[in-house]
């Protein structure tokens, strides 16, 4: 268990400036006699520096600590750094740890230090310790070490790859030096400590031939696969998604009200495909900064634009509209084919000592029946089997069916019916008669939560995802847009909409409070239940979205991580149930939203306000640590690795 006093020094990103940290510290703390000119990164402006600047131009009562005046920072973020493609089960603790060691290396890359390094110790801390074998930790971060990155990664190579580095106890560090590394001893878990600036803390240290320290780092994954450290805590934009420091927009270095108004041309120019717009728009920062719920609402009355129009014009300062179309249809290409191999898998179980079984394959076999009552039926096809030699568009519904198995092209349908006949529980001869047994047919209900459990179940296995926001809540989103495009909208345009919808509010929550489940659960389900847009896909204006989010995460403050055996499976808190059971309240916050005619008592701002104390109040034992809750009370042992 985590210390009192540990867990009291962690950090909370948000409003205060911390004397002891400088944005010009070095990347790469490097070791006497390899010091080099280049170690050190771009001087930014420190939050001392930028705090000055406020008192400059505002005047502070005597009564409050300047240093303890809130920085004007703004909340936006690339959509496309929300909303990456990696690999399950965990961004922070699979995702945030391989981006991290690869970020390491490419740092020892750039010193010209990689050929000097015999080996690396990597010591991890605080819930990372904890949990890190179960959510594939040790895996991700020698993948990292070789250069793999999570995006590009070949999920089905991982496990042979892993196995041979620990049989062989050598790895080729940045894919071009082999290094010796021992996993027993050169991996080390702290699950008792934690550093100072966040739980999930990892440190990286490389020795040469004569075992004399060569260089050293510490990184902090903070959730959605964001990855910072001492010299990118204070403005963390400096990562981000990018590896390649040197790469990152100029706007992406600071997160620091410095931009100014948008331009006297209309942002709806390029909505309605004005020539002059087509590039990405020009000047330091993007268009519309906003830094809460009530200036993003403010914002999109200002200029007339909804919440999904004011994201794509933010986007438009880094990419052009072609590039962002392929984008968002990139990422919603990988949640889609995540769907399909959730439903479709031939594997039976989940990886880990649970042995638990994948169930998203037979809910849908169970939903595909009303479409095709010959597979309920007793040896005779009801339905033609469909043939892909007519030339004609197959439904998608129809494809899936191929896909799964359940249907063979150009051939009739057989199968044996399993059906059993249902038993009247209790007595008869009672005053109040016991009920038949009945079922409840809600199709796109129900499909909506077998699209979810399928996406955890890939995720669960180590399989190609979506953050969004992060991997313990990746099916919530691509189960709504799923459910759109199937159910309701028909078309690809439901995607913007839902997507940049959910990056604004998603940017709100990490910007106010935090999407790290080593905050609890909270911030994870509970923001995605609040980012899902369903409400956007209803035509619903900027105050109703704002009102639908508040209520998702309202009714889910508080909400723990308390995972068995350090895996991303069994609890309902945590994954596979919870993101299929969330779908039902974040349909009801959309409805609830939509006829209130705009009278709330709560805004968005206040409930991630509450959900920032809530996460700062809760024991450490609900923190993504397996210390109490299920993870206790279910008679299954800990997995507590070895120092």
């Amino acid at each position: 268990m985590l210390s009192a006093a540990a867990t009291a020094r962690r950090l909370v990103f948000k409003s205060r400036w911390r004397p002891s940290v400088t944005a010009s510290s070095s990347v790469l703390r490097v070791a006497p006699g390899n010091t080099i000119a280049s170690a050190r990164l771009p001087s930014y402006p420190t939050r001392l520096q930028h705090t000055a600047a406020l008192l400059a131009d505002e005047k502070v009562p005597e009564s409050i600590d300047p240093l303890d005046r809130p920085l004007a920072e703004h909340a936006v973020i690339s959509a496309f750094d929300l909303f990456s493609i990696g690999v399950g089960p965990s961004s922070s603790h699979t995702v945030g740890p391989m981006r991290a060691a690869k970020i390491f290396v490419v740092d020892l890359q750039k010193h010209d230090l990689l050929e000097k390094v015999h080996t690396v110790k990597v010591t991890l801390y605080g819930s990372l310790a904890a949990t890190g074998k179960g959510h594939m930790t040790p895996q991700a971060i020698v993948m990292g070490l070789e250069g793999s990155d999570p995006e590009t990664i070949d999920t089905g190579t991982l496990p042979s790859r892993y196995q041979a580095i620990i049989d062989t106890k050598h790895l080729t560090l940045g894919g071009s030096h082999r290094i010796t590394y021992d996993m027993d001893k050169d991996m080390l878990w702290r699950w008792d400590q934690t550093l100072p600036t966040h739980p999930n803390g990892m440190r990286f240290s490389c020795f040469g031939e004569n075992g004399d320290l060569i260089a050293t780092n510490e990184f902090f994954s903070v959730g959605g696969g964001f990855v910072v450290n001492e010299a990118t805590k204070v403005d963390e934009n400096l990562y981000y998604k990018n590896v390649d420091k040197e790469q990152v927009d100029a706007a992406r270095l600071s997160q620091t009200h410095g931009a100014e108004e948008p331009s006297d041309t209309s942002p709806l120019d390029s909505v309605f495909g004005d020539s002059a717009s087509e590039s990405a728009p020009r000047g330091n920062q993007p268009p519309y900064l906003f830094h809460s719920g009530d200036s993003l609402i403010a914002m999109t009355k200002a200029h007339n634009l909804t919440i999904a129009q004011l994201v794509y014009e933010n986007e438009r300062h880094y990419l052009t509209p072609d590039q962002i179309h392929d984008k968002l249809m990139r990422i919603w290409g990988v949640m889609d084919d995540c769907i399909r191999t959730g439903v479709a898998t031939t594997e039976t179980t989940l990886p880990g000592r649970l042995n638990l079984k994948r169930r998203a394959p037979m809910l849908y076999k169970r939903l595909m029946r009303g479409f095709y009552p010959s597979i309920a039926a007793a040896a005779q096809p009801l339905v033609r089997p469909p043939d892909l030699e007519s030339g004609l568009d197959i439904p998608l519904s129809t494809q899936m069916a191929i896909d799964s198995g359940l249907l063979t092209p150009n051939k009739p349908l057989v199968l044996q019916s399993s059906r059993s006949s249902s038993r009247v529980v209790g007595s008869f001869n009672h005053a109040v008669p016991p009920m038949a047994p009945r079922k409840t047919v809600f199709p796109g209900m129900d499909f909506l939560s077998c699209y979810a459990i399928a996406v955890n179940e890939v995720n669960a296995g180590g399989g190609r995802i979506v953050t969004s926001p992060t991997n313990g809540a990746s099916g919530v989103i691509p189960a709504v847009l799923k459910y759109i495009v199937e159910f309701s909208s028909h078309s690809n345009d439901a995607v913007s909409v839902d997507s940049l919808t959910a990056a604004a509010i998603g940017m709100l929550f990490k910007r106010g409070s935090t999407i790290s489940a080593a905050e609890g659960c909270q911030a994870e389900v509970g923001v995605a239940c609040s980012m899902a847009g369903f409400a956007a896909c209803m035509g619903a204006s900027p105050e109703i979205i704002a009102q639908s989010a508040e209520i998702g995460i309202e009714h889910n403050l508080g909400l723990t991580c308390d995972p068995i055996d350090g895996l991303v499976q069994v609890p309902c808190i945590v994954t596979l149930e919870c993101n299929a059971h969330i779908l039902t309240p974040l349909f009801t916050a959309a409805q609830l939203a939509m006829a209130s005619g705009g009278v709330f008592s709560v805004t968005l701002d206040e409930a991630i306000e509450a959900m920032r104390l809530t996460a700062k109040d809760m024991s450490v034992k609900y923190k993504e640590t397996s210390l109490s809750g299920l993870a206790t009370t279910v008679r299954i042992p800990l997995s507590s690795p070895a120092w």
